[in-house]
């Protein structure tokens, strides 16, 4: 008797954590449960993947989608569509929203908003603040937060924790890995004045690299202290690399695209302020940097820092501008053209964008393609050629810095938990996020041992 299974993939080429080879993927009851040859197999729905390549979920682990407050940018609901549309299963959300996430009420207002409007799956962080240290350690507690986030230096919003015994009240309490923006908040209000009027190539030297490096340097020895694990937040320069290559015991890294594909001057002088966020997007050599440390395996997680403003509000003169750009549609795409361009292999990207998320943050059962993982799975075409274009943008921004960039790899489907939610760059499936579960939240609420 043939077995039987809710939906079948066949014909495809898996990538996984045995490598890269043909075979058919079984699903039932939202779980994977067979791996192989799969051919006489009966299913409810079958997707017939011969020439794609069948890979983990990807994972964007930092994304600010906006809502509540600044809901005109983006909100839970177009975020998550164009995650979908872009091949992304689950997310991780951003704290600064209006109000912050930085209270147990404030983070169920996001789960409660979230429930029956998200395309993807979720999970949101708690924002550190100078006064809510005692919150901190039932925040990160909750099902469905991703733990702890603080910005070191300012950025969109109202979220600061510039000194070293904020730091330390922070780090003195909680528990999980915590996430951290790290530039310098003295250092950076000791150079606005060389931002030049209209001038977004100016942006660099005002966040300049030292910053960087010296809010990375605080937050490492502050760490070490506590016997704290953290994680750093797109860092953007070579300098913080070499750095953090002697602290890996305590310390993940994330890049973004953005920092890996773009450069500075040439980015400022084609986009204007499009190009603008915080940290900069900086010259070649820093890019370089990035890409020795992705290659030789520093790098931990891509996450693109997704964060819309309206084109109305990003054409504002310099340095009246935002900070910030569109990046969960394009991830994919973008990373799977420079896989097609060598820079990287198929298998390093899915560690970057499944495994990797599931070893940094410890999550339950995402980011492995495996009998009995969630069947979180990305479909995707390495030969198609598209031509990215803001009329192609699902957030509610309706831009993309990328906009001209013609790049080969494409997603063809996105399924999460066994639902084909996006297929064909058409939305299928509506509103069937749910929270994502985190080993650590699951102990703590006693469900496992």
């Amino acid at each position: 008797m043939p077995k039987t299974y809710d939906l079948l993939i066949t014909g495809g080429t898996v990538v996984n954590q045995n490598g890269i080879g043909p075979a058919d993927v079984g699903v039932r009851d939202g779980r994977i449960v067979a791996i192989g040859d799969l051919v006489r197999a009966d299913a409810g729905q079958t997707i017939n993947a011969s020439g794609l390549h069948v890979l983990p979920g990807v994972i964007d682990t930092q994304v600010h989608f906006r809502e509540p407050g600044l809901a005109h940018k983006e909100d839970l609901q177009t975020g998550s569509r164009a995650a979908v549309l872009g091949g992304v299963v689950g997310v991780f959300e951003m704290p600064n929203t209006n109000p912050t996430t930085s209270s147990p009420a404030a983070l169920q207002e996001k789960l409660d908003l979230a429930a029956g409007r998200m395309h993807c799956d979720y999970a949101f962080y708690a924002g550190a603040t100078n006064e809510n240290s005692a919150l901190l350690p039932e925040l990160e507690r909750t099902p469905g937060c991703a733990g702890i986030k603080v910005f070191m230096g300012a950025s969109t919003g109202s979220l600061l924790v510039a000194d070293d015994a904020g730091l330390s009240k922070v780090l003195s309490v909680i528990n999980r890995r915590a996430a951290f923006h790290c530039e310098d908040e003295e250092r950076l209000n000791t150079r606005k004045s060389l931002a030049r009027a209209g001038d977004p190539a100016s942006h660099p030297d005002v966040r300049d690299a030292k910053a960087a490096l010296m809010a990375t340097k605080r937050l490492i020895a502050l760490a070490r202290h506590y016997g704290k694990r953290v994680h750093v937040l797109h860092v953007s320069t070579a300098d913080e690399m070499a750095f953090l290559r002697d602290h890996k015991d305590i310390a993940t890294i994330e890049v973004t695209p953005q920092h890996l594909t773009l450069t500075a001057p040439q980015c400022y002088e084609e986009m204007g302020t499009r190009a603008q966020m915080n940290p900069p997007v900086r010259g070649n050599n820093h890019r370089t940097g990035l890409w020795t440390a992705l290659q030789t395996g520093l790098v931990d997680v891509i996450g693109t820092d997704h964060a819309p403003h309206t084109l109305a509000e990003k054409e504002k003169p310099y340095p009246a501008s935002p900070s910030g750009m569109p990046g969960v549609q394009t991830l994919v795409p973008i990373m799977l053209d420079h896989v097609n361009k060598g820079r990287l292999s198929l298998q390093r990207f899915v560690d970057l964008t499944s495994e990797g998320p599931k070893r940094v943050f410890g999550l339950a059962t995402k980011g492995r393609l495996a009998v009995g993982y969630d069947a979180d799975i990305t479909i995707v075409d390495m030969r198609a050629k598209h031509t990215i274009s803001d009329a192609q943008s699902a957030s509610k921004s309706g831009w993309t810095p990328y906009a001209g960039r013609t790049v080969t790899g494409w997603p063809i489907s996105t399924i999460v938990r066994g639902q084909i939610v996006m297929r064909d760059d058409e939305l299928v499936t509506s509103g069937r996020g749910a929270p994502i579960g985190f080993e650590e939240t699951l102990c703590a609420a006693g469900k496992t041992g």
